[in-house]
């Protein structure tokens, strides 16, 4: 009895890796043995790079709120500490479009920050005075 191969499955399955690996350079995208290697690399970097990008830019919204924030005379942690005191519930990357896209919104916000800021040092000197 002759040997079943299950060719159709086989070749389909050969097909879609080659598909896929489709752009790639070389015998990376002619041959199924390369192509099924740099299409799995491929997934692999696609997958943790997709997390790696949230922090990158989570990193460069925190920089570009920090050199915001130090022209106006505060450092990011007391900026944070004063939003939070101020009851401003925008994020990093709102406050960063902020920063560079209205100048004078973002001057308000900072306002706002620095009053909440010596509002809440005038309350604990009063606490430490008692």
């Amino acid at each position: 009895m002759p040997r079943a191969t299950n060719a159709p499955a086989s070749r389909e399955r050969r097909k879609r890796v080659l598909d896929s690996a489709k752009g790639y350079r070389g015998r990376r995208s002619k041959l199924f043995r390369y192509a099924k290697d740099a299409t799995m690399k491929g997934k692999y970097w696609a997958y943790r790079d997709r997390k790696t990008k949230k922090r990158n830019f989570r990193m460069l919204w925190i920089q570009r709120l920090n050199a915001a924030v130090r022209a106006e005379g505060l450092t990011y942690s007391r900026f944070a500490e004063g939003l939070k005191a101020a009851g401003i519930g925008l994020d990093r990357k709102i406050l960063s479009d902020l920063a560079i896209t209205d100048e004078a919104g973002f001057k308000n916000i900072i306002g706002q920050v620095k009053n909440a800021l010596e509002k809440k040092s005038g309350e604990t000197k009063k606490k430490q005075a008692a």
